[in-house]
């Protein structure tokens, strides 16, 4: 029953239903984040169709960056379901070969479509910065945003999740870059619980096709993409 929202773009020269790069954003994001729209204004120029979309984060026609004061009711793996939904969309266009392209949490959730889903208009995976992820910087990450213990947060949202009661607001428990905001227990779960999907180079094996990961030697944010083993 949402709206979503994107941004689809035709190349000079080229027709609606032409290859497509669709464009996932980041952590609490937006299609008109600065990288998104640059992407965006280079594959035009490069003469590639885009589709850039924001996920709805649970939000009727959800645009701009996510506002913190709002409390969060998605989960990590709602991305999939979305993906596809954008996917079915450019189907009817005419689209038959995607490229999907995920930047930091949202590479990590495009790798989780490669190693999870299939849909047959995606024929390759980009994956800029993908997030990573590790059990001890996890919990040190959120003690500094958020000035508490995970696990004592995680044992509360179990507790709620096991007694069907996942969709109650856990009042002030803070998520991601929110800190003080209300979420849900499933949804905090889903970001937080330890999970190894959650980790691009531990889904990379799992994904069928070819997949391009892009990483900056100087980037801070996601230094270990590049260098974190690989499960055979």
């Amino acid at each position: 029953g949402l709206n979503l929202v994107g941004e689809f773009v035709v190349a000079e020269g080229r027709e609606a239903s032409d290859r497509v790069v669709l464009v996932l954003h980041g952590t609490l994001a937006h299609l008109n984040m600065d990288t998104i729209k640059g992407l965006r204004d280079v594959l035009t120029e490069r003469g590639y169709n885009s589709l850039s979309i924001n996920l709805s984060f649970d939000l009727d026609n959800r645009t701009g960056p996510y506002d913190c004061a709002i409390p969060h009711r998605h989960r990590y793996g709602d991305a999939v379901a979305e993906l596809t939904i954008w996917l079915d969309w450019l189907s009817r266009k005419g689209v038959k070969d995607v490229t999907l392209l995920g930047h930091s949490r949202g590479g990590a959730q495009v790798a989780l479509f490669g190693a999870s889903a299939d849909h047959d208009l995606v024929k390759r995976l980009v994956l800029l910065a993908p997030a990573t992820w590790d059990e001890d910087k996890s919990r040190a990450g959120y003690k500094k945003t958020h000035g508490k213990a995970l696990s004592t947060v995680i044992a509360s949202a179990r507790a709620l999740s096991s007694a069907g009661k996942g969709g109650e607001l856990m009042k002030g428990a803070g998520l991601l870059y929110c800190p003080g905001t209300d979420v849900t227990a499933d949804s905090f779960l889903s970001y937080y619980e330890p999970n190894p999907n959650l980790d691009t180079p531990t889904l990379l094996p799992k994904i069928k096709l070819p997949t391009l990961v892009i990483a900056g030697g100087e980037d801070k944010v996601v230094p270990d993409v590049a260098d974190k083993p690989r499960p055979l």
